[in-house]
């Protein structure tokens, strides 16, 4: 099997990718340089609220490096292609694709790609989302569950890639074990380990022809970007204390487990 990955370039797309690297399938990676991973706050908060994303974005940053590696260890052999946003979809990026002549591309942490790209892709073509489809699709999709009060919905969906945005046939959902203490980035980062682990049992023990998917009935909910206020983070931070999962785990909140899909 010859895989071809595209990921961004935070530390949790290098644990992903590295996982993915070591099934010895990857032939292809493509590396597209992310945004700042700790961002300003807006500088209309008030104090709360600033304090609240500076903490928030500055946790998240320590969790990650914490948990994933800074850097890949590519082999040699593998070809390798460094990219901006606006170099993802260029004529250069669909040649290189198509030179690699791959069964599977995957795809994670890169801005959408074009109907032109994805027409010259192999014909299985997957993207890991973070967040479960159809329920939480679009961005910020690991946080939402917390703010519904739903940890045991924070995970990640393999699915086909499509021109539309999170919505392509299921393969796989990975959900994270909850565990006392658990924190919202901590959810967030066992949801990507768990999801890396089952894509390397995926790709080293099934046969992509033998695989079923399962499409996506419901139209669930796309959240968008602008939807998402640094106001919403006083329910994480002062309402519950970053202590949602152990409200959850001691039966405080309602317990609805989501309908998963699962390869194997």
């Amino acid at each position: 099997m010859r895989v071809i990955i595209m990921m961004g370039s935070h530390p949790r797309h290098n644990y992903v990718a590295q996982q993915l690297i070591d099934t010895g399938n990857v032939v292809g990676y493509l590396v597209e340089q992310r945004e700042n991973f700790v961002p300003s706050p807006p500088a209309h908060l008030d104090e709360l609220d600033k304090q609240n994303f500076i903490r928030h974005f500055r946790d998240r940053d320590q969790s990650e490096h914490a948990m994933f590696p800074d850097s890949v260890d590519v082999p040699d052999g593998v070809s390798v292609r460094n990219v901006t946003i606006e170099q993802l979809n260029s004529e250069e990026t669909i040649e290189w694709i198509r030179s690699l002549k791959a069964d599977l591309l995957i795809s994670y942490g890169v801005h959408k790609l074009s109907d032109e790209l994805l027409a010259e892709a192999p014909a299985q073509a997957w993207n890991i989302h973070g967040g479960l489809s159809p329920w939480y699709r679009g961005t910020t999709t690991l946080f939402w569950p917390f703010y519904m009060l739903q940890p045991n919905w924070a995970g990640m969906t393999v699915h086909k890639l499509s021109s539309k945005l999170d919505a392509g046939d299921i393969l796989h959902h990975a959900v994270p074990k909850l565990a006392y203490g658990d924190v919202i980035h901590d959810v967030a980062n066992k949801a990507v380990k768990q999801v890396a682990e089952d894509l390397y049992y995926i790709l080293t023990n099934l046969r992509l022809d033998e695989l079923s998917f399962t499409p996506q009935k419901s139209a669930g909910k796309l959240f968008l970007s602008s939807e998402w206020k640094p106001e919403h983070l006083r329910v994480i931070y002062q309402l519950f204390n970053n202590d949602i999962v152990d409200h959850f785990l001691d039966g405080k909140l309602p317990k609805v487990d989501p309908p998963l899909v699962r390869a194997f």
